[in-house]
């Protein structure tokens, strides 16, 4: 059974805790997952953290969410800048929708580290953490205390690219918008690290219409919705790259995982944040090979009937 199996044999379904670390409101995939860990029955959502430029707007659009979800989050903005690269995502585009939406606009400052810290010391050997951006917040965590990562139940990252390369794509964002980061969370020792990469994600994908007429049917969606038509300027579709992450979590059958190690390319500047991947039945990394599309939609939609 995977330590991700929510239901334990005979005793009913159990909630996961769960730590959020994001880079929502530039890819509208970030605000897409928020939804629906909002909305997951078992998920237990400990508190958010935002990553990259405009961390605090970030934390907004957070908020907004969590308001329509009618949950009490704590949202902690973090790292603005990478460890040592100039930062590329400077902006988060989403937040010009916050018009039309309740949410917080004070947010505590220079304590996104520590809040995670505290939060899985509370919870030794429970807490899942999902990150689903470049990882800065994660690598000063795991810099500022060593014991940290052995205290996760699991790290589930999307991130990195695998076996099938898209067309044009050797890299994948989050594990180059901060590389050096990357290489420092990729060599922690977790007790489960589960890596969901673009190979895979970009296999789980809808237009813009059909996003419109799906998401209409919830008003959590329907906020997701108002940030996508920022999104839509630009892009006529939405690829689910960050909820087929958190999808896993609580079905990890949605796809095939194959153990291995992950390192990733620091010395080509040309190919900084490549990740190399070699399996290994013995390795520490698990990584996501294929998926199961029409099985991942029936169960994402199905998280959101009757919110």
């Amino acid at each position: 059974m995977s330590s991700f199996a929510l239901r334990a044999q005979g005793t009913g379904t159990m909630g996961v805790k769960l730590l959020l670390d994001t880079d929502i409101g530039t890819d509208i995939d970030d605000a897409v997952c928020l939804a629906y860990l909002l909305a997951h029955p078992d998920c237990e959502l400990l508190g958010i953290t935002t990553v990259t430029g405009e961390a605090e707007k970030r934390a907004r659009i957070a908020s907004a969410l969590c308001r329509v979800a009618q949950k009490d989050v704590p949202i902690y903005p973090g790292a603005e800048t990478p460890l040592l690269i100039p930062q590329k995502q400077t902006r988060a585009p989403q937040a010009e929708a916050l018009a039309k939406w309740t949410h917080r606009r004070a947010f505590p400052k220079g304590e996104a580290v520590e809040f995670l810290r505290r939060t899985i010391r509370e919870h030794p050997g429970e807490a899942v953490l999902l990150a689903i951006g470049p990882l800065t917040n994660v690598a000063l965590l795991f810099k500022a205390d060593p014991e940290v990562p052995r205290m996760l139940k699991a790290l589930v990252q999307m991130c990195g690219v695998y076996e099938r390369f898209p067309p044009g794509r050797l890299t994948e964002w989050n594990a180059k918008g901060d590389p050096h980061a990357t290489a420092v969370v990729l060599r922690a020792r977790v007790p489960t690290h589960r890596l969901v990469g673009l190979d895979v994600t970009a296999r789980v994908r809808l237009s813009a219409p059909e996003v419109r007429e799906r998401f209409a049917k919830s008003e959590l969606l329907r906020c997701v919705l108002d940030l996508a038509e920022v999104w839509f300027r630009e892009r006529d579709e939405i690829v689910f790259h960050d909820p087929l992450a958190a999808a896993t979590i609580f079905r990890p059958e949605l796809c095939e995982f194959q153990r291995g190690h992950v390192e990733v390319e620091l010395q080509s500047e040309r190919l900084r944040g490549f990740t190399h991947w070699r399996p290994d039945p013995q390795g520490p990394h698990e990584v996501a090979l294929r998926v199961d599309e029409e099985g991942f939609f029936e169960h994402f939609f199905g998280v959101f009937e009757g919110s």
